[in-house]
């Protein structure tokens, strides 16, 4: 199984305010990934969605797609502390199993790309990162052998700490530009 984990329980600290219900053409921003995220797990049997979340908002539209949420009361202390409370909620997993970690910021996250990292949730993978040319960013794809390096991050670090112990072993997964483009201030809702 591959267990989606939609990190949206950031601070926005660069934004200046929740950015995650900023209105993002029509919605909020957060919506457009959780949306992509649950309907690629509704059609594809073998994985699910979790949603970490302080935001009573996003946690009722995850539940509202079919996911768990899940809060991280310590996730502005880091984005290490948003993977421990996804992590805590899934318990143990069995070790044919992984985890695709997507954040809440990225808008334009295909479905396309999300299968792509879906089909490559088998045996002698190690992990992946969404690509395009010599860019990387997110999603990442973990398998289960490395949930200790995950819960072993600390502080602001995130998963790709751990992607980068791997170069020989990560795989890549092309994706367009503007799957990369995080919404970091408040010029790049404007883009």
């Amino acid at each position: 199984m591959t267990h989606c984990v939609f990190l949206a329980a950031g601070a926005s600290r660069r934004f200046g305010a929740d950015k995650l219900l900023t209105d993002y053409n029509g919605e909020p921003l957060f919506l457009h990934g959780l949306q992509t995220l649950a309907s690629v797990c509704a059609a594809h049997g073998g994985a699910g969605l979790t949603v970490v979340t302080n935001t009573p908002v996003i946690a009722q539209a995850a539940r509202a797609l079919g996911a768990a949420a899940v809060p991280s009361p310590q996730s502005l202390l880091g984005q290490s502390y948003s993977i421990r409370a996804g992590l805590d909620a899934l318990g143990p997993l069995p070790p044919q199993d992984f985890l695709l970690f997507a954040v809440a910021d990225q808008p334009h996250l295909r479905a396309e790309t999300v299968v792509r990292f879906l089909e490559l949730a088998t045996p002698g993978t190690w992990a992946a990162t969404a690509s395009c040319g010599d860019r990387v960013g997110n999603p990442g794809l973990f398998c289960a052998a490395l949930v200790p390096e995950l819960y072993a991050l600390q502080g602001d670090r995130g998963g790709r700490a751990v992607l980068n112990l791997y170069p020989q072993r990560l795989l890549r997964v092309e994706c367009l530009p503007e799957e990369l483009r995080d919404m970091d201030r408040p010029a790049d809702m404007e883009k």
